[in-house]
C-alpha cells in the first residue's frame, strides 16, 4: 500500500500541474489572437505578406539552399583602369555565392578575352540589339535577362561593388509569396581603397591587411544620392511580367531607362516592387573616366540631351514625362525593404507603419500608441534614419526632359562611311521615309542576322532621321528633299513617289565620287544570303541590276525592264559617268529614276542592248548586266509570292535576294511579306525576331 501511495500521489499532482499549464497556454493564446486581430483590423496586412514567407532552411544562423542568380551587365572594353574596375567589380559579385552567374553583354574581344580568364559561371552575351557604334539597348537587355532560367535576374552596372549583404537580402526576398520587383540605388565612390585577394573571396586594404567587417566599407563617407540611375534591378522569375506595354528602346547608360522601368512597374501593379537601397550596399566605383563616352552617348551627340526613347510626336512624350511624375509625387507610398538589429523591414513611411518580414503583422511608427520595447525603440531609431534621408530626395524630372530638343547623329556622310565600309571600301545604302520604318527595321534585321554590318541608311524625312537615331543605326539625311513624304501615298506612279527615287541615285553618285563601292537595296527586298561576292565578281565598268521582266522566256533586259531598287555600283571613272547621265536625265523627267536608268544606259527602245541580258552604253563603255531572276526575282516573276512557303520556293531556287515588288502600297506589300516567314521585325517589342540566334558577333 505505501508503495502504490508513494507511486501515485506523485503523478496525480504532476498531471494537475501540467492540466494547469496547458489552461495557462490555451488563455494566452486566445490573447495573443485577439491582440493580433485588433492590430489587422487597425492596418490590414498589405497581399504582399499575407502567407508571406516560404519555409527556409537555416544553417549557422544563415540561410541556405538559395535561389540561382544570374546579374547581367554590359561592360565597356576592358582595358586601362576601366577594365580593372570593372573586373573587380564582377569579381566582387563572384566572390559572395557559387549560386552566382554573370551574363556580360557585348561585342568587344576584350571582353570575351576577359571571361576566358574567369569560370564557367562568367558568360558573353552578343546577340542583343547593339547601335552600330556598339552601345547595347536597354530594352534588349531586359528582354535577354527575362528569358534567363535562374531563380533571380539582376541587371547592373559593370562598376558596381557588391556587399556581402546583396546576397542575404536576395534570398530573403526570394522566400516571398508574391512575385516581385526590387532596386537599390548606388553608393557613388570616387577613391576605392579596397580589394580582392587571389581568390576573390576577402577583402583587403592597400597594405595588405584584411577587411573583416562590412562597416569598415560602410564607414567611408561615400555620396548616396537615391535619384541617380545608377543602381540595380532585380527579380524573381515568376509568372507576371515586370509591367504592361512596352520598353522603350533606351540606350543603356544613357537618359531614365532605370527609373522609366520601376515607375512602370509600379503603375502595372503585377508585381510587389520596393526599394532595397537601405538592404543592400553596392558601390558605385565613378572614378572611371570618360574615354568610352565617345562610342556611347556623346559621340551620338546625345549625352547632354534628355530623350532617349523613340517618340513619335510630343504627344507621346508627354505621356512617359506624365507617367514619371505622377510616381514621383506618389513615390513616398513604395515599400522600403531595411535591416535593423539582425531583422529584415518593411517601412512605408506614408502610411507610418511597419512589417517585419519574418512574421505576420504589423507595427505602428507613431511613437505614442507603442508599447517601448527595446526590439521597437531599435526599430524606431532606423526608421528615423531612413525618413531622414528621404526628406532630403528631389527627383523630379521636370528639368531632365526637354521636348524641343532636336534628335541628331553629329556624324557626317564621310566619317559614317570610313566607319561602315567593309575591307573593300563597298557599303549597302537604303533610302527610305518614315512610312516604311517597319518595313526598313525587318531589312536591318536580316542584314544582322547574316552578320552584314557595312550598311547606311539615307533618310528622307526628319522622322525617319530620328527614328533611326534613336534606332541606333549608321544613318545620314538628305538635306535638299523639297517634298513632304506622304505614310500611306507615296507608292508607285504618285509624284511623291517619283521624287523620292530621284534621291537614291544622287546619294549613289555621290558616295561613289567618295571613294566607295554602293549596293544600293530598296528595304522591300528580303535578302536570304550575302549577294556582295557575287555582285563584286563581275568587276569595274558593269552596273549590275535586277531585272522587272516578268515573263518566263525572252530577253530580261527589254525596254524600261531595268530595277533601280537593288544595284551594284563599282567605283570607276566608267560607273560615276554613268551615274551622272542617269542623275542628270531623272532631273530633268517628269517620270520616276527608274525609266532615266534604262533609257540612258540601254537607250530608249533598248537600241544599246547586246544580247538578251545585258546593254553596253556607247559614250561612257559602261556595260549594264540584268541579273538571273532565278537568283534575283522581282515580285511578279513565277509567282514566286503566291507560293504556300515562299521561303522554301526560293531556297530551291538559290535565291540571293526576293524583291517584294509589282505590288503598289506599303499596306499591301506588309499584308503579303508579314504572313509569308519573311519578315526579321517584331513590331510590338521593336526587337529581331532572330536576335536569340547564336553567332559570334552581331553587328547592329
Amino acid at each position: 500500500m505505501n508503495f502504490f501511495q508513494s507511486f501515485l500521489f506523485p503523478n496525480l499532482h504532476n498531471k494537475k500541474a501540467k492540466l494547469l499549464g496547458l489552461w495557462l497556454i490555451w488563455v494566452w493564446g486566445f490573447i495573443l489572437i485577439g491582440v493580433s486581430l485588433y492590430a489587422t483590423q487597425l492596418m490590414p496586412l498589405p497581399s504582399y505578406f499575407k502567407g508571406q514567407i516560404k519555409k527556409t532552411m537555416i544553417f549557422n544562423g544563415e540561410l541556405v539552399d538559395g535561389p540561382s542568380i544570374t546579374l547581367f551587365t554590359a561592360p565597356r572594353p576592358f582595358v586601362g583602369t576601366v577594365g580593372e574596375r570593372q573586373a573587380l567589380a564582377i569579381r566582387s559579385w563572384l566572390g559572395l555565392s557559387p549560386d552566382i552567374s554573370v551574363v556580360l553583354f557585348s561585342q568587344d574581344s576584350s571582353v570575351f578575352s576577359f571571361a576566358e580568364l574567369l569560370s564557367h559561371r562568367v558568360s558573353v552575351e552578343p546577340n542583343i540589339d547593339f547601335t552600330f557604334l556598339g552601345t547595347p539597348f536597354f530594352h534588349s537587355m531586359v528582354a535577354r535577362s527575362k528569358a534567363s532560367s535562374s531563380d533571380v535576374s539582376v541587371v547592373i552596372d559593370p562598376n558596381t561593388v557588391l556587399l556581402p549583404d546583396f546576397i542575404k537580402t536576395i534570398r530573403h526576398a526570394h522566400r516571398l509569396d508574391h512575385d516581385w520587383l526590387l532596386f537599390s540605388s548606388s553608393k557613388s565612390v570616387p577613391h576605392f581603397p579596397f580589394h580582392l585577394d587571389a581568390d576573390g573571396k576577402h577583402w583587403l586594404r592597400d597594405d595588405g591587411s584584411r577587411v573583416k567587417t562590412q562597416k569598415d566599407f560602410l564607414s567611408q563617407e561615400w555620396k548616396w544620392n537615391l535619384c541617380e540611375e545608377k543602381m540595380l534591378i532585380a527579380w524573381n522569375s515568376g509568372d507576371l511580367p515586370l509591367h504592361k506595354g512596352v520598353l522603350p528602346p533606351f540606350l543603356y547608360g544613357k537618359g531614365l531607362h532605370n527609373r522609366w522601368l520601376i515607375n512602370e512597374a509600379l503603375l502595372s501593379d503585377f508585381r510587389f516592387v520596393f526599394d532595397a537601397s537601405w538592404a543592400i550596399s553596392n558601390l558605385y566605383l565613378n572614378d572611371l573616366g570618360q574615354d568610352f563616352d565617345r562610342t556611347s552617348g556623346d559621340f551620338l551627340g546625345l549625352a547632354t540631351g534628355k530623350r532617349f526613347w523613340e517618340v513619335a510626336g510630343n504627344s507621346n512624350l508627354a505621356m512617359l514625362y506624365g507617367s514619371l511624375y505622377f510616381h514621383e509625387q506618389n513615390f513616398s507610398n513604395i515599400f522600403r525593404l531595411f535591416q535593423c538589429g539582425g531583422y529584415y523591414l518593411f517601412i512605408n513611411s506614408a502610411q507610418m507603419i511597419v512589417y517585419p518580414l519574418r512574421y505576420k503583422g504589423s507595427l505602428s511608427l507613431r511613437k505614442e500608441v507603442m508599447f517601448k520595447s527595446t526590439r521597437e525603440k531599435n526599430t524606431l531609431e532606423c526608421i528615423d534614419t531612413i525618413r531622414s534621408t528621404e526628406g532630403t530626395k528631389d527627383c523630379s524630372v521636370k528639368n531632365y526632359l526637354n521636348v524641343s530638343m532636336p534628335i541628331s547623329l553629329s556624324l557626317s556622310l564621310e566619317i559614317l562611311l570610313s566607319l561602315r565600309a567593309d575591307k573593300n571600301k563597298t557599303v549597302v545604302l537604303a533610302v527610305v521615309g518614315y512610312s516604311y520604318k517597319d518595313m526598313l527595321m525587318s531589312w536591318v534585321c536580316r542584314l544582322h542576322h547574316l552578320q552584314i554590318s557595312n550598311f547606311l541608311v539615307c533618310a528622307l524625312d526628319n522622322d525617319i532621321y530620328e527614328f533611326c537615331v534613336l534606332q541606333g543605326l549608321p544613318v545620314f539625311k538628305y538635306a535638299n528633299l523639297e517634298t513632304k513624304i506622304s505614310f500611306d501615298n507615296c507608292h508607285f506612279g504618285t509624284e511623291c513617289f517619283q521624287k523620292v527615287t530621284k534621291v537614291k541615285s544622287r546619294m549613289v553618285l555621290q558616295i561613289l565620287k567618295l571613294g566607295y563601292n554602293v549596293l544600293m537595296s530598296d528595304v522591300d527586298i528580303y535578302w536570304f544570303k550575302n549577294p556582295l561576292p557575287f555582285l563584286s565578281s563581275f568587276g569595274p565598268a558593269v552596273l549590275v541590276a535586277q531585272s522587272d521582266e516578268y515573263k518566263l522566256t525572252g530577253p530580261i533586259n527589254l525596254p524600261r525592264r531595268l530595277n533601280s531598287g537593288f544595284y551594284y555600283a563599282h567605283l570607276d571613272a566608267m560607273t560615276i559617268a554613268g551615274l551622272e547621265k542617269v542623275v542628270e536625265h531623272a532631273a530633268n523627267s517628269n517620270l520616276s529614276e527608274q525609266p532615266s536608268f534604262y533609257d540612258t544606259l540601254c537607250g530608249e527602245g533598248g537600241y544599246n542592248r547586246i544580247d538578251d541580258s545585258r546593254c553596253l552604253e556607247p559614250q561612257t563603255n559602261l556595260t549594264v548586266q540584268f541579273l538571273d531572276r532565278d537568283l534575283f526575282p522581282n515580285g511578279a516573276y513565277k509567282d514566286l509570292w503566291q507560293e504556300r512557303n515562299v521561303k522554301e520556293a526560293c531556297l530551291i531556287k538559290g535565291c540571293f535576294i526576293i524583291h517584294n515588288n509589282w505590288i503598289s502600297g506599303r499596306r499591301k506589300k506588309l499584308e503579303r511579306q508579314v504572313p509569308s516567314g519573311l519578315w526579321e521585325y517584331d513590331m510590338s517589342t521593336r526587337m529581331c525576331l532572330q536576335m536569340w540566334h547564336k553567332t559570334k558577333f552581331v553587328y547592329f
